[in-house]
């Protein structure tokens, strides 16, 4: 059973049905993916990393410098003060 159904413009262009925006969660600007699997044609939402992206902010390419505990309290409060200061 169809989720929606779309026309072709002359242009080549389509329509995205709005029960279909909600549910990829799309708008204005974003970029939709189309792929081939075993004959058929599956369209969807495409990602904003690569995987290399994820894989580099998760590994850099220098370990972290370790910091003492007194350090890391004091970076928390710092960080407390500079959120919640009145101004």
């Amino acid at each position: 059973m169809a989720l929606a159904h779309s026309k072709l413009t002359t242009q080549g262009q389509i329509s995205v049905p709005a029960s279909v925006r909600r549910k990829l969660g799309i708008g204005p600007g974003s970029t939709l993916e189309w792929e081939e699997r075993d004959g058929d044609i599956v369209v969807r939402r495409a990602a904003r990393y690569t995987s290399l992206d994820i894989h580099r902010a998760l590994f850099p390419t220098q370990p972290a410098k370790a910091k003492t505990l007194a350090a890391m309290k004091e970076g928390i409060r710092r960080r407390v003060r500079e959120r919640y200061a009145r101004g």
